[in-house]
């Protein structure tokens, strides 16, 4: 399943970079992003640490998240990235940025590149189902995967390969040593 297409990227000694890991709930962002950022010594910036309290809350009750909540969010994203870029520093992002405009406002931060981690609904499902996390039911799981717009530009990397080789896979990919 592992799809790999080549978006042009390559770290630059003068600038910063950051990398954006994606994809539905339970396919691991935060799990590979943190362990990525940790082989980089990069600074590690989970998404869901920048929910304002009513997105926590709707997602808590069940409810999906739509545009109008989610424009803030990504802008408070975007915004962060882009302060740790202009000062020619790099990051990791764990974020689930599902649709393309979702990529695209996320992009304005400067250099950012996407690594979405992909799979199948039964492979994420059976994840799902053993974990609990503070405020994303398994139930939405069926509402991320119709919200997905899987990317066209991004390093697609297969959640059943353990967290070392995706992280292996992902500088590799991106010349990162």
């Amino acid at each position: 399943m592992q799809r790999i297409i080549d978006a042009g990227a390559r770290a630059t000694k003068d600038g910063g970079m950051f990398l954006v890991v994606m994809g539905v709930s339970g396919s691991g962002k935060s799990t590979v992003g943190a362990a990525l950022a940790a082989a980089l010594d990069w600074p590690f910036l989970d998404a869901d640490d920048f929910h304002p309290a009513a997105n926590v809350a709707k997602m808590a009750a069940g409810t999906p998240l739509t545009d109008d909540d989610r424009a803030p969010w990504l802008d408070r994203l975007a915004a962060t990235m882009h302060d740790i870029l202009a000062g020619g520093g790099h990051g990791v992002l764990a974020c689930s940025a599902l649709k393309a405009a979702y990529r695209e406002r996320l992009a304005r931060a400067g250099d950012v590149r996407f690594v979405y981690l992909e799979g199948d609904a039964k492979t994420i499902a059976a994840r799902l189902a053993g974990r609990k996390h503070e405020y994303m039911p398994s139930s939405l799981l069926a509402s991320q995967f119709a919200t997905l717009e899987p990317p066209t530009d991004a390093l697609a990397v297969d959640v059943r390969l353990g967290v070392d080789a995706q992280v292996a896979r992902i500088r590799q990919h991106f010349a990162l040593t």
